[in-house]
């Protein structure tokens, strides 16, 4: 090999091996913490896990409002308020374990949430009340439960695993007050 080609081949090599041990370092250094030794980034799967539990508390922070404001019903002015009270805790637990793990979560419901609070706005009076406990409260507890009970199986992440543990059990408090809520409104 000339001496040129030979002089272009180890560059090139000596490059690669440079990058190779670049990623490699900042990957270590992304997934396990020098201190403590504990994970600091999650998989795509469980941030999307986390993201979805964190815009399910969003929802219904933001319907729970909404049901303050238009209803005149007290039974569902009270399960509006634990609805904001509960979620409210559930989010900012959500928050620490984002933040733990590096996970930005988005700051408003996703767009199917936005379009059902859009769609409960509309209405008013005894329609608003039936709407919201049987779409917000049953439908959407019984989504977000499936969905909890799913990730305590399949989520990898201990720190994500032991959040959808600990709401699985309020969110399925929820759904039951939010059937004998639906009954009682029609």
């Amino acid at each position: 090999m000339k001496p040129a080609k030979l002089f272009i081949a180890l560059s090139i090599a000596a490059s690669l091996s440079a990058v190779a041990h670049a990623q490699t370092s900042v990957t270590a250094k992304n997934s396990v913490s020098a201190k403590t030794g504990t994970a600091t980034t999650i998989s795509k799967d469980d941030s999307a896990r986390l993201i979805g539990i964190a815009q399910a508390n969003m929802a219904e922070i933001e319907t729970g409002k909404m049901a303050l404001k238009k209803s005149s019903n007290a039974d569902v002015k009270a399960f509006a308020q634990q609805m904001i009270d509960d979620h409210t805790k559930g989010l900012e637990e959500t928050k620490k374990v984002a933040a733990a793990k590096h996970v930005t979560l988005p700051s408003e419901p996703d767009i199917a949430h936005q379009k059902l609070a859009a769609e409960l706005d509309a209405l008013s009076g005894a329609r608003f009340d039936e709407a919201y406990a049987k779409r917000a409260g049953v439908a959407g507890h019984a989504n977000v439960h499936a969905s909890l009970k799913k990730d305590i199986s399949a989520v990898e992440d201990p720190d994500v695993k032991a959040l959808a543990t600990k709401l699985e059990p309020t969110v399925a408090h929820h759904l039951a007050m939010s059937k004998k809520l639906a009954d009682a409104v029609k």
